[in-house]
């Protein structure tokens, strides 16, 4: 739920906030570790743009693998995490062990998941694509039988499973892309929550500093030697045939890798 602030001053005017999870503590000693902060520098050069100085943060060891099979858990504890857009579930499972998960849209408290290779259909399960109905929404999809989800992982998203052919299920992904993905993956049921975390506004150049955000400089207002669009008299534009990155790259239009290995994997070009 989106939260917008009073107007009490001009930092608070356009500012909100997503609601967080009601007496979730602290997170878990156990499953959580202090962040180191690299700021994109390596021995005092920058490497990464417009990062540095943001405050200490836990990092929450989240299980992307769900590879604790057959082993039924307990949602205790829904919880907010600094490190992306969408809450998090603490879960305990009957052996005693605890993990988190990433909290779909309608998983309640107390509410039980498993993960296995053919589990039931419900929100907040995992289980194998091939035995998943066709039509279901998923998150947390394995491109990789067996090395973790990395599809569908951010804030109100979700995944349509729209066919099975062979060995591949067909992935309608929220960008419009339809791709292959083998059956034998896992993948949770339901769509993710925190779906208008989108439309956040920080309000103030503080709140950037704290998540480490620093000042994005135009191209256009550098000189030359520090980007290809710099230089010129007054308001220039680019002073190209097409915009450029920092080292000279294509920023703008078609910028993916020709012929690269995964391709065949896409059946439907995002729009």
């Amino acid at each position: 739920m989106l939260i917008n602030y009073k107007q009490k001053t001009p930092t608070k005017r356009f500012a909100s906030k997503m609601l967080r999870p009601k007496n979730h503590g602290r997170p878990s000693k156990a499953l959580s570790f202090l962040l180191p902060k690299r700021s994109g520098r390596l021995n005092g050069t920058i490497t990464v743009q417009d990062q540095g100085g943001r405050h200490k943060r836990l990092y929450r060891m989240i299980d992307f693998r769900r590879d604790k099979l057959g082993v039924v858990g307990e949602v205790k504890a829904f919880e907010y995490d600094p490190n992306r857009n969408v809450n998090i579930a603490l879960v305990v499972y009957s052996d005693g062990e605890k993990r988190y998960i990433l909290a779909p849209k309608e998983l309640k408290l107390n509410d039980s998941v498993i993960s296995d290779k053919k589990a039931e259909v419900k929100v907040g399960n995992a289980l194998m694509l091939k035995n998943i109905p066709i039509g279901t929404v998923l998150h947390n999809v394995e491109l990789t039988p067996g090395k973790g989800g990395q599809l569908g992982r951010s804030a109100g998203v979700g995944i349509i499973l729209q066919a099975k052919e062979g060995s591949y299920g067909h992935l309608k992904l929220p960008s419009g892309e339809v791709r292959m993905v083998p059956l034998e993956s896992f993948a949770s049921v339901g769509a993710l929550g925190n779906e208008e975390a989108k439309n956040i506004n920080l309000g103030k150049a503080g709140r950037s500093r704290h998540m480490g955000i620093r000042p994005h400089v135009r191209g256009t207002a550098m000189d030359p030697d520090s980007h290809p669009h710099g230089g010129g008299e007054g308001r220039s534009g680019v002073g190209r045939k097409k915009p450029m990155t920092r080292y000279g790259k294509p920023a703008v239009g078609k910028t993916r890798k020709k012929n690269k290995w995964t391709d065949k994997y896409i059946l439907k070009r995002r729009k």
